[in-house]
């Protein structure tokens, strides 16, 4: 069983910058691979950015490269995301996943913190 907690989300205008945390517990959490999330109210869920449990593989969502970086350091996973725009407001999720760095449906889930970008 792992568990997960986020925090870091608000409120930012664009332009700006938020660091999203995660906090993981569990046997295993090690080894899963952990990903972000994120879902807009009347939308599916969509992937966002994923590591592997050794944190060599890396990937990102079209929309999100070359502003958000993931990154994990023991118990902890992050997600800098910088050059927000209005269209990055959603709920984030902080998931895990036993095999896959990009899953389609992941096997655990955090409860979501919001994130809000004003124009």
């Amino acid at each position: 069983q792992v568990q997960l907690e986020e925090s870091g989300g608000g409120l930012v205008q664009a332009g700006g910058s938020l660091r999203l945390s995660c906090a993981g517990s569990g046997r295993t959490f090690s080894t899963y691979a952990m990903h972000w999330f994120r879902q807009i109210p009347g939308k599916g869920r969509e992937f966002v950015a994923g590591i592997d449990w050794l944190g060599t593989t890396i990937e990102y969502a079209d929309a999100v490269k070359g502003r958000f970086t993931i990154s994990r350091d023991k118990n902890m996973v992050y997600l800098q995301m910088d050059n927000l725009t209005p269209e990055d407001t959603a709920v984030y999720y902080c998931t895990a996943d036993s095999l896959a760095v990009r899953p389609y449906s992941p096997d655990y889930s955090g409860q979501g913190t919001q994130v809000t970008v004003s124009s």
